[in-house]
């Protein structure tokens, strides 16, 4: 029995001794290596993509370095199982996607009580008769209903027409002193400024009557 197992033990060793043997198990050595090393270097690319965190790629590295050549697939597959699933590309693209279709929904315009699709030029929502809009008393264009002024014509609609000054008629046929006019003065204050005048006072008397 000691015979045959320093018979393999020797077949074994001329095996390994053979230069083109050990010329092969150097190049896969140095391949396991090269592997080893792009991997490590594949983890710290890829995890700079996932994750905004500067020392994450790093470690993801490291962990990889530190179970050698030989196990360094076990630290490939865990890195592959623990890392992000998305990337902050894709992550970015994702939001701008969503941000455009909310953005393309509060684009179409809805009722604000029944929520139905509503037109732009609709004064009156003819589902609930909930009012939209408003037509602009100066130029006869739709306006929205919370506007302080016509975007169009410039019209103020919080700002109050002063209605112009209007005459009351006295009882008894007296002539009405009246309210005061467009100018800011009444009719009797008018008169009694021409009365008050040098050319009141230097005019001729009045011819008698004949």
């Amino acid at each position: 029995m000691d015979q045959i197992f320093a018979s393999i033990g020797e077949a074994i060793g001329d095996f390994f001794a053979n230069p083109f043997v050990q010329l092969a198990l150097q190049g896969i050595f140095i391949y396991l290596c090269v592997l080893w090393l792009a991997t490590a270097y594949w983890a710290f690319r890829d995890m700079q993509q996932r994750s905004a965190n500067p020392i994450a790629p790093y470690l993801a590295a490291t962990g990889i370095i530190l179970l050698t050549p030989f196990f360094f697939v076990f630290a490939f597959w865990i890195y592959k199982i623990v890392r992000p699933h998305e990337k902050i590309g894709e992550v970015w693209e994702r939001n701008l996607a969503e941000e455009a279709l909310l953005a393309e929904v509060e684009a179409i315009h809805h009722c604000p009580t029944c929520e139905r699709r509503v037109n732009d030029e609709w004064i009156i929502c003819p589902t609930c008769r909930t009012r939209l809009n408003r037509v602009c008393p100066n130029c006869s264009r739709l306006v929205g209903l919370d506007w302080s002024l016509c975007a169009w014509c410039g019209k103020d609609f919080e700002r109050r027409e002063i209605p112009a000054a209007t005459l009351e008629p006295l009882p008894g046929g007296l002539e009405p002193t009246g309210r005061i006019a467009a100018g800011g003065e009444s009719r009797a204050s008018l008169r009694a400024r021409r009365q008050a005048s040098p050319r009141s006072a230097s005019a001729p008397d009045a011819l008698p009557e004949h």
